[in-house]
């Protein structure tokens, strides 16, 4: 069963409710269907998710496919970084 939201996730939360209707950019993030409240991720490796209260959790959802190599695959990460140095916008 997933937790809710730790300190550094409630306050990051609050700030986000300012800025954002419903603090989240989805109403099923918003927790309220189902109660809870969400985490805030810090960074992501492999099938792991880690937040911002340094809780670790396993992605389950995998971006709903697109990391089905896990996150930060190195080389996913070599590819992106290579692709980036020739550019990032051309305007053609």
């Amino acid at each position: 069963m997933m937790q809710g939201g730790g300190k550094r996730s409630r306050e990051l939360f609050a700030k986000a409710k300012e800025v954002t209707p419903g603090g989240v950019h989805s109403p099923v993030r918003a927790f309220r269907a189902v109660g809870g409240e969400p985490f805030f991720v810090a960074s992501a490796k492999g099938p792991r998710l880690k937040d911002v209260d340094g809780r670790e959790y396993v992605d389950y959802v995998g971006s709903w496919g697109p990391a089905i190599l896990g996150h930060a695959h190195p080389e996913i990460v070599e590819a992106v970084r290579e692709a980036a140095g020739r550019g990032m916008s051309y305007g053609t």
